[in-house]
């Protein structure tokens, strides 16, 4: 066996780690440690775990032995892909990372909103690209227009992958600057700066107390009633609400933009029987003054409700109506005939009473109808 030093490294990659731009060539030689009795032709290459082949191997010296990769595409991971160099027997002598991407692009599309003029959240897209296939720093930046120094956000993805959030010490009636700032092995890149007032970005909670109930026995109609949003309700604003309501079997919903600053709605023209689900959003516009259009809050969670069932016939004819009520008839003349041979003391219950009470459904559905015609 080998006196090997401890510290000894068995063979070394240069480069090693080397970030290159996608569509570049690259060469790298593995060269063994003279206390290894190991010559470039015991040695090979793999990529990712992947041998490669013979033919893009050289030997530069008797224990060197390069690789030469052409047309490199971005790496598969952003931690970089393996470039190892192995012995003969397949045991590891050294690795390298290869970092191949692009520089990053300009962040674009900024845009921010407050909760309850209590914080300030915003997101942005990556570039026109967006994939670098290296790992991307981003930090949004922040500072006051016209004095103090620049900040740092530090809550990042808390609205998806590229967003960050600032929880507190915001201040309102003056603007700020925002602007997003992206690095990685290749560059760095700026986006443009963004101004805005706190106040022009506010977003409350839902409306809360979502009530969904019948108007009286309307069969087409319901009625919505809801709460302002309490974490506003102490400042100079106005609002503006929309509803969007689904029947319990589609997922399209329908939309009712004139809602206005009420808290309640009638919905009219629905179907008879139906399960409506509804859900109601705020627009807080006009905070102190502002002159911005606002920015709509979440929707509220589903609330169902459902409209009284129609009593009254659809207007078609119905050809099997006839045999339905023949054999009704039918089967209630024996049920009668039942009763008085087998119910003693019942003898005033019988198809008669029964044919005037029918009489007096039809009236009643008759006087109903002629209501609802009336202007």
């Amino acid at each position: 066996p080998l006196s090997v030093s401890p510290a000894a490294d068995p063979a070394v990659i240069s480069p090693q780690d080397p970030t290159l731009l996608i569509g570049s060539s690259l060469v790298a030689t593995c060269t063994v440690s003279p206390d290894f009795p190991l010559k470039a032709e015991d040695l090979y290459w793999t990529l990712n775990g992947r041998r490669l082949p013979a033919a893009s191997y050289a030997a530069l010296g008797p224990s060197t032995l390069s690789v030469a990769l052409a047309r490199l595409n971005g790496s598969r991971q952003q931690s970089g892909d393996n470039l190892v160099c192995h012995s003969r027997d397949g045991g590891i002598l050294a690795g390298s990372c290869l970092y191949v991407g692009l520089p990053p692009e300009k962040p674009v599309n900024i845009t921010c909103w407050s909760k309850n003029m209590k914080d300030l959240t915003c997101k942005w897209a990556p570039g026109t690209e967006g994939e670098t296939f290296l790992h991307t720093n981003y930090t949004l930046k922040y500072k006051l227009r016209w004095y103090g120094r620049d900040n740092t956000c530090q809550e990042y993805h808390t609205a998806g992958p590229y967003s960050c959030h600032i929880p507190k010490d915001l201040a309102l009636f003056t603007p700020y600057e925002i602007w997003v700032e992206a690095s990685n092995r290749l560059g760095v890149a700026v986006s443009d700066v963004v101004m805005l007032d706190i106040l022009d970005v506010v977003t409350t909670d839902p409306p809360s107390d979502v009530h969904v109930s019948r108007v009286g026995d309307l069969e087409d109609q319901l009625s919505v009633r809801w709460s302002s949003p309490p974490a506003l309700k102490d400042f100079l604003f106005q609002a503006k609400y929309q509803i969007q309501y689904r029947v319990e079997d589609s997922s399209e919903w329908k939309v009712v933009d004139d809602v206005g600053n009420q808290t309640s709605c009638r919905l009219a023209g629905l179907r008879p029987g139906t399960v409506y689900f509804v859900q109601v959003r705020c627009n807080p516009f006009g905070i102190y003054g502002s002159k911005k259009a606002g920015i709509w809050s979440d929707w509220s969670n589903p609330t169902a409700a459902s409209t009284p069932r129609s009593e009254r016939g659809a207007g078609g004819c119905d050809p099997k109506g006839g045999e339905q009520n023949t054999t009704l008839r039918r089967e209630l003349k024996q049920f009668f005939g039942w009763v008085k041979k087998h119910a003693y003391g019942c003898s005033n219950l019988g198809i008669k009473l029964y044919d005037q009470w029918r009489v007096w459904l039809q009236k009643s559905h008759k006087t109903r109808n002629q209501v609802g015609k009336e202007p």
